[in-house]
């Protein structure tokens, strides 16, 4: 009988901070996007929902992202409480991003796939407290069009501003204390998709 908690990680598996209604996914902004949106709980007008947004349900790989907060334009580290309905929408009318002949054929017919899609994905390695990949990958899930309006205006049911919280684990890691900062890590058990959600995404 397999030891479930010493069993290794599979190679792709969606693990998130999540409740029976919805999941927590990560972004960063400028503070003129990042701080209202905290402020008022929803986007500002200043959003765009015409262009692709990257949402990950990740904190480590936002933390690489966007280097704890401190690259340019991603000072504001938001993590933005979505309905798992919306998520799970998102999931089963996405296309992965590079082209994988099994899945999708022709690179015509994967070419017209991704066009049509409202949303895509990638699957990146995960990061430890470091930023150093791991072997395991980690989902990042892109949104346009409908898929962006929606997660907007629909999904979303709460923004919070974690930057405080990305610069205590990051000050941590920098001393040493790499027991305090794991501590204040967010839990992200794996997530419990439905049957089927990811196959045609090569999970």
């Amino acid at each position: 009988m397999i030891d479930q908690a010493t069993a290794p990680e599979p190679k792709f598996r969606i693990r998130a901070a999540h409740t029976p209604t919805t999941i927590t996914v990560y972004q960063a902004y400028r503070p003129g996007i990042g701080v209202p949106a905290a402020r008022d709980g929803r986007f500002p007008d200043a959003w765009s929902r015409s262009r692709m947004t990257w949402i990950k349900p990740s904190f480590l790989w936002m933390m690489y992202r966007c280097g704890w907060g401190t690259k340019e334009g991603q000072e504001t580290v938001l993590a933005v409480d979505i309905t798992r309905a919306g998520f799970e929408w998102a999931l089963r009318n996405a296309c992965l991003s590079h082209h994988v002949p099994a899945l999708h054929g022709t690179p015509a017919d994967f070419k017209r796939a991704l066009r049509e899609a409202p949303a895509r994905v990638q699957w990146d390695p995960e990061r430890d407290l470091r930023l150093d990949p791991l072997p395991h990958r980690s989902l990042q899930l892109g949104l346009t069009g409908e898929a962006a309006a929606r997660y907007a205006d629909e999904w979303t049911v709460g923004i919070r501003d974690v930057t405080p919280l990305a610069r205590e684990i990051h000050g941590a890691v920098r001393a040493g204390r790499t027991a305090k900062a794991r501590a204040l890590l967010p839990e992200e058990p794996p997530y419990p998709s439905p049957a089927g959600l990811l196959t045609h995404l090569g999970a």
